[in-house]
């Protein structure tokens, strides 16, 4: 980068952004597509430049990037059952009667937020990413998603 643009981009003032979207979850394992949602909000942000933070807050909630076709969703979810299988004990389960504690860990190694860059009003996606919301809760519910556009 030029020393020239190096002190524009340091000299532009930093905006954020802060908004919330909710999407109902049918069922455990449900994956849902929110790329476009989030790519809106950049659009509308007024900031050319930046990075969305993507959080969902909850213990049984996760976001991140796929590839999102039926092959991949389906090899999601077959790994998910690998390393947190519903059906073995969990201590959670003893203390609370909600069934749920595969879905705690699962969130747990997914996490709960993301970060994506955006240049120019579009994510910095690859071709074949999308930003994916997953429910691993053992029941329908909705989930907030909270999204923060930090740029200039």
């Amino acid at each position: 980068m030029s020393a020239k643009k190096e002190a524009a981009t340091a000299s532009a003032t930093v905006h954020v952004v802060s908004r919330k979207l909710e999407f109902p979850m049918l069922e455990e394992l449900d994956i849902i597509n929110i790329t476009d949602e989030i790519g809106q909000l950049v659009r509308d942000g007024g900031m050319k430049s930046g990075v969305v933070t993507i959080f969902v807050p909850g213990a049984t909630g996760a976001v991140t990037c796929l590839e999102f076709e039926p092959g991949v969703v389906a090899d999601f979810k077959a790994a998910m059952e690998r390393m947190a299988p519903r059906d073995i004990s969990y201590d959670h389960n003893l203390y609370q009667a909600d069934g749920n504690g595969h879905g705690h860990v699962r969130a747990g190694l997914l996490g709960p937020s993301l970060a994506v860059p955006f240049c120019d009003t579009e994510l910095t996606l690859g071709v074949w990413q999308q930003v994916v919301l997953v429910n691993f809760d053992n029941r329908r519910r909705t989930r907030r998603v909270n999204i923060q556009i930090v740029g200039a």
